[in-house]
């Protein structure tokens, strides 16, 4: 008999997992890092993989508050400390000169609402109410 084990991926978890890499990346990268040019390698502020750092933390955090809010809370509060994250992130992009001031606040918006996403999702574990995507499951 073969038993198949079933695990439910936290998307929180995934997207403040995400954002933390994003956040290091940023941070520390810099100070030990600085000798890449040295060897060819330019991944420090090069547009493309900074816009694609940025895509992938957005996808991910969209989809892990989409989750939140449509099966879960019914919140928009966190998707938009979310998208105001994502902002500051776009902004520190174009302001380069400002980078740091602006990549604080991005980071603190983005990992604040995947917790309040969590904790709404547990606080509203399984409301049920009609409005509920996952209330037909019941009956």
């Amino acid at each position: 008999m073969i038993k198949t084990i079933s695990k439910k991926i936290n998307l929180d978890a995934l997207g403040i997992s995400a954002s933390l890499l994003c956040a290091i990346h940023c941070a520390v990268l810099p100070l030990f890092l600085t000798s890449l040019p040295l060897f060819g390698l330019e991944i420090l502020h090069n547009k493309i993989f900074e816009y694609s750092m940025i895509a992938f933390a957005g996808l991910i955090g969209s989809y892990a508050l989409y989750h939140g809010w449509k099966k879960h809370h019914h919140k928009k509060f966190p998707l938009i400390i979310f998208l105001t994250g994502l902002c500051f992130l776009v902004l520190k992009e174009v302001f380069i000169s400002e980078e740091l001031i602006l990549l604080i606040p991005a980071a603190t918006f983005i990992l604040s609402a995947h917790f309040l996403n969590y904790y709404y999702c547990r606080k509203a574990n399984h409301c049920h109410s009609n409005d509920c995507d996952h209330a037909h499951l019941l009956s």
